[in-house]
């Protein structure tokens, strides 16, 4: 299996899931893949493919823009390493996008798990199955993760129109009774996403932990790889569980209003450079 091409594959189908539910506008040719509209966020109204000439290239980012600035949303590209033209990052920039760091993607053998990692005494994980669930997830989530409560809340209400059957798996961690820790899986290969702790309860070992039941649920059900995004902090955490690096994502976003600037130097994602890392 392409681990590189699994994890874009992956966290396409995951926001693409996500726009679906909000009811979000969907473009999926052999040109570009996008869902555009109806988030507050910026990452939710995303390109996530696009395999373009570099003749093509300019006019496909600003028919992007063109949909963000018709439904007022800030929007993203996210640029992994099977997309084209190879300078797309620095076109993007050059169009009014900015830079905002790469996701760094990880993939685990899931037959190589460790069968535990050290936890605060009266830790324990839940599978969120109901409402109530939900709303302590969503809670969680928003105090500790990405864009705060209002991705929080966006995401939670996608998640309640989706239901609580399908590709989907929601876990929340808890200390005592009090919820510290949240993650979702996403089947295809099993992709873990939201895995976020607050602020109070970090380093104990409870994002790898809640990660890691993630993982085994998902090996229990015959999955055998898993994936995710990470960030630089997180990289150590899930270098512990056994995954490697395999490429990087990278962030553009664009937001109403913006001036561009002149264009300065971004990563080439070029498939054809070796990923950090690995």
């Amino acid at each position: 299996m392409d681990k590189a091409l699994a994890i874009e594959e992956n966290g396409a189908e995951f926001l693409v899931a996500l726009g679906r539910a909000a009811g979000a506008e969907e473009r999926d040719d052999e040109l570009v893949r996008w869902v555009i509209g109806n988030s507050p966020i910026d990452y939710h109204n995303c390109v996530v493919h696009a395999d373009l000439t570099e003749e093509e290239a300019d006019a496909e980012i600003e028919a992007s823009l063109e949909r963000m600035r018709a439904y007022v949303v800030p929007g993203s590209w996210h640029v992994g390493p099977s997309m084209r033209p190879s300078d797309l990052g620095e076109r993007l920039v050059a169009h009014g996008f900015e830079y905002g760091g790469d996701d760094i993607g990880m993939a685990v053998d899931l037959s190589g798990l460790p069968e535990g990692v050290p936890v605060p005494e009266g830790f324990v994980i839940e599978r969120v199955r109901d409402e109530a669930g939900l709303a302590a997830w969503v809670e969680t989530l928003g105090s500790g993760f990405g864009e705060g409560p209002v991705e929080a809340e966006w995401v939670g209400e996608m998640y309640r129109r989706l239901g609580f059957e399908g590709p989907w798996l929601h876990y929340l961690g808890l200390l005592g009774e009090e919820p510290v820790a949240t993650a979702t899986s996403f089947f295809g290969v099993v992709g873990v996403y939201f895995v976020c702790t607050v602020a109070r309860a970090r380093r104990r070992g409870i994002g790898a932990a809640i990660t890691l039941e993630a993982l085994r649920e998902a090996r229990d059900l015959g999955y055998t790889i898993g994936v995710l995004g990470s960030s630089e902090i997180g990289y150590p955490v899930y270098r512990g569980l056994g995954f490697e690096e395999h490429c990087r994502i990278g962030l553009y976003e664009w937001r109403p209003g913006r001036q561009i600037t002149t264009p300065r130097r971004v990563p080439n994602t070029d498939s054809g450079q070796p990923p950090i890392g690995t």
